[in-house]
């Protein structure tokens, strides 16, 4: 297969980008969209010119670190990570545009490659869980309803690749931090301090300048991981009532 891509090149985040066109010749059918990107920069080697830069890790759409955004579209077409995109999903001839996320609070590093420590950030400030639950077996014979057990484990599936907000007009990170603060919400372990953790999470995406949400859904539409919006109508809920909470105990 042949392809024409255009590639965002950026040296870092003080340089400025631009589009450079390359030709992607000979491109097996059943490659991945990275395993495209790696045989073009061999190329590109070969020639002595400089690689093309992007983020990668397990290559099994777990880690979330390939983040760019193919077409306009953050991660890719068909709803996935950009590792588990194969290059038979585009027509031969096809002109491939490729880009870093363009979120505010993600800065480029270099070419496709951005810094989304943002996010380690923000589950920073929501902290870990001091409610001791015992040895493994003392967890598991704490009973929690099927449905809410589920409902955890729709929000634990985030693999935080920062697609959302990426995707969002606003560069809203909201669906990535209701489902952090979801997965730990729900189950008994994480209730203590559920109120620390929703306020503490909140403010701190607001310091690393996301927008906020409008419920426009392009979150929901591009989510590798499937996490439903309805988290982020969850999480104001909590975010509200921890506020009003803690208002009450500072004037008490």
């Amino acid at each position: 297969m042949h392809f024409h891509l255009k590639i965002w090149r950026q040296e870092d985040r003080s340089k400025q980008g631009g589009f450079q066109e390359v030709e992607a010749r000979d491109i097996p059918a059943e490659a991945s969209f990275l395993e495209m990107l790696d045989i073009v920069n061999d190329r590109l080697s070969e020639k002595g010119g400089e690689p093309v830069a992007f983020d990668h890790d397990c290559r099994e759409g777990i880690c979330g670190s390939c983040s760019m955004t193919i077409n306009g579209i953050p991660q890719g077409p068909g709803r996935g990570t950009a590792c588990q995109l194969y290059m038979r999903k585009f027509k031969d001839g096809d002109t491939i545009y490729i880009e870093p996320f363009r979120v505010g609070s993600f800065p480029v590093v270099k070419d496709l490659v951005v810094n989304r420590s943002a996010f380690d950030r923000i589950i920073q400030a929501g902290g870990f869980i001091s409610e001791r639950c015992g040895n493994a077996q003392d967890a598991n014979d704490t009973p929690i309803p099927k449905t809410v057990a589920d409902y955890a484990m729709d929000a634990a599936a985030c693999i935080g690749c920062g697609a959302c907000a990426a995707a969002c007009p606003n560069g809203s990170a909201m669906l990535f931090v209701s489902a952090k603060v979801g997965h730990l919400g729900l189950l008994p372990q994480g209730k203590a301090e559920a109120g620390r953790r929703v306020r503490g999470m909140v403010v701190q995406m607001d310091k690393e300048g996301f927008g906020n949400c409008s419920n426009y859904y392009e979150c929901e539409a591009v989510c590798p991981a499937g996490v439903p919006a309805a988290f982020i109508a969850k999480m104001n809920r909590e975010y509200a009532l921890a506020s009003v909470r803690n208002a009450l105990e500072a004037t008490a």
